[in-house]
């Protein structure tokens, strides 16, 4: 990957009369990176797509695509961009060959090349059995890969696709998912979409919007990160005392408070530090020193699911949490 950003866009805001669409939005793409906009449906995705393909204007903000401001030479800079709309903009009455001609024709290929470029795309996007059909004839799924073809004929260094594999069944959604990852090989592209785990499949990058701002935005690795371990639920059967033993508990080397789950039952969940990983081992040490019969010790793992939405919505628990239960079966661990 290179360092140079192919695609740079700063302080972007969009207004439909007093509706705030897009809210500060920022944007770095470099050469040979696959960059996931996430979000939920009405978060701003595709007026961001638009305004980044010069086909609505930003209220204000800027863009640079290989250098080239978009707003002020749009014609130079959008001959960066291969486009596919959540829409195919597919004409029906034509078979997949001639439209493909047609698009060559607009973006200026040269005609003694055309043949050329049209038989690119035609291979790389898997056309050859359908390309003299009528694109009225074709599945969804085909009808996506025309588009994708199209937006592709010209070679262009940034593919931006919107919401591609929407209405696709299971079958269709992996063949367009493994055409995004070749296309990575050669292009850098931006894939808009609401599914988190389409990002997961083919994206080096990811940010994550939402009511037109940015929540996240970093590598896919730095988001998993976020999946690390950073609470305990413990549980005691017999031997402990609720009162002075919780603050045993909350003594414990990175445990930044013990909260009380069930006083009945003696739950507690210990939550760490974010530098402290949950220690069971420890837990288990001070139950042996202290002669607590332990009954339950189980570390929580959020899941990509709950981290989306505790980003989204601040509210992780609207997905069950994915939980690794370390049984002792009541035994009393003791001296």
């Amino acid at each position: 990957m290179s360092a140079q950003a192919l695609i740079q866009a700063t302080a972007l805001h969009r207004y439909y009369g007093k509706y705030h669409a897009v809210n500060d939005f920022n944007l770095t793409l470099h050469k040979g990176e696959v960059l996931g906009l996430l979000g939920p449906n009405g978060a701003g995705k595709s007026t961001t797509m638009q305004m980044l393909t010069g086909n609505i204007a930003p209220s204000s903000g800027d863009i640079v695509i290989n250098g080239i401001n978009l707003l002020d030479e749009p014609l130079k800079a959008k001959a960066n961009i291969g486009y596919l709309p959540e829409q195919p903009p597919v004409y029906r009455d034509m078979t997949a060959i001639e439209y493909l001609d047609y698009c060559s024709a607009l973006h200026s290929i040269p005609k003694s090349q055309q043949k050329k470029a049209r038989e690119n795309v035609i291979a790389r996007c898997g056309l050859g059995d359908i390309q003299n059909k009528l694109i009225a004839n074709l599945s969804k799924g085909f009808q996506q890969r025309v588009g994708i073809a199209q937006a592709i004929i010209h070679q262009p260094d940034l593919v931006i696709l919107d919401e591609p594999t929407v209405g696709l069944d299971p079958i269709q959604i992996r063949q367009i998912r493994a055409l995004i990852r070749e296309l990575g090989k050669d292009h850098s592209v931006i894939l808009s979409t609401h599914i988190l785990p389409e990002v997961q499949a083919v994206c080096d990058r990811v940010q994550i919007i939402h009511q037109g701002k940015t929540v996240f935005a970093d590598s896919f690795k730095q988001l998993e990160n976020r999946q690390a371990q950073s609470t305990l639920t413990v549980g005691f059967s017999a031997g402990f005392s609720k009162g002075g033993d919780k603050a045993k508990l909350s003594s414990l080397q990175g445990v930044e408070k013990a909260t009380t789950l069930n006083a009945e039952q003696s739950r507690f969940q210990l939550t760490y530090s974010p530098q402290n990983q949950p220690n069971p081992s420890k837990v288990f040490k001070l139950a042996v020193d202290e002669g607590w019969v332990l009954n339950e010790l189980k570390t929580d793992t959020q899941t990509l699911e709950q981290i989306f939405m505790s980003l989204i919505h601040g509210d992780a628990s609207a997905v069950e949490p994915r939980e690794k239960v370390l049984k002792t079966g009541g035994v009393g661990i003791d001296s």
